[in-house]
Formats: C-alpha cells, sequence, structure tokens
C-alpha cells in the first residue's frame, strides 16, 4: 500500500507572491499563508495560535499567483509536503514546503464590505418607478404528486 501526501489549508497571505522565471519560461512563486486556530489558556482567556507554511507553485499556477494573490487574501490551498536540503557554509540546512497543487481565491471580510458598498451605491442611484400591483391566478393546489 502507497501512502497519502495531501495538505488542505485556509489561511491569509501574509506577503504578495514572490516570482522567479527559469530557463524555458517556467516560474515559480513563493509565498507565506498563515493559519489561526483560537483556544482558551487556563484562565479561561481566548488565546490565538498561528502557524506558518512556506507556499509553493509551478508553472500556471505561479503565473495565477502573481496575477489575483496578495497579502491578506484569504485563500484555500491543496498540496503535498515536500522537504528539500542544502548546504550553507559546510551546515546542512533543510526547510518543508507546501508544494501547491491548486488553491482557491476566498472572500475576505474587506472584500465583502466593498462589495455591500457597492451594491448599496448602485440601488442608491438607481431611479425607483412604481410597479402597478399584479394580480396572480395559481391553480389550486391538488395532493395528485406524480413521484
Amino acid at each position: 500500500m502507497s501512502g497519502v501526501n495531501k495538505v488542505i489549508l485556509v489561511g491569509r497571505l501574509g506577503k504578495d507572491p514572490e516570482v522567479r522565471a527559469f530557463e524555458g519560461g517556467v516560474k515559480k512563486a513563493n509565498f507565506t499563508l498563515a493559519t489561526s486556530e483560537y483556544r482558551k489558556d487556563k484562565d479561561g482567556n481566548r488565546v490565538e495560535m498561528t502557524e506558518w507554511h512556506n507556499i509553493v507553485c509551478w508553472r500556471n499556477l505561479a503565473e495565477n499567483a502573481e496575477k489575483y494573490l496578495v497579502k491578506g487574501k484569504m485563500i484555500y490551498v491543496e498540496g503535498k509536503l515536500r522537504t528539500r536540503s542544502w548546504d550553507d557554509n559546510g551546515s546542512k540546512r533543510y526547510i518543508t514546503e507546501i508544494e501547491a497543487s491548486t488553491f482557491t481565491m476566498l472572500s475576505s471580510k474587506s472584500d465583502e464590505t466593498e462589495q455591500k458598498v457597492a451594491n448599496m451605491t448602485s440601488a442608491v442611484s438607481a431611479p425607483v418607478v412604481p410597479q402597478p400591483p399584479v394580480e396572480e391566478n395559481f391553480p389550486p393546489e391538488t395532493d395528485d404528486l406524480p413521484f
């Protein structure tokens, strides 16, 4: 039986994506994602616990990240864990990253507020035209349902 390496995260971007282009036009985007949980401490106070994740996107996903993602935006990310290593002046360094296979932008409170303001503005600027009352004739209700 083979193993499963799948990560699902929902959080906010800690910075704008950093995008690099390699030979052949392949792009790579890196950004951080913050996920938060809340719990109560021993005194009953609500405590926020934030975990930071390093996200890597390749090719078309990197291009989309470059176009659409900005710091503070809430997103849903699916991917897999990847650990890589390198030598830094004789010492071995490691980093664990999430290699994203997909992401979805989610609405944030500021987006919802902007949308509500836009809807209110368009509703206020639209002229109100009274409509004549409509009499509707519905068929009588029957209990003869086809299912």
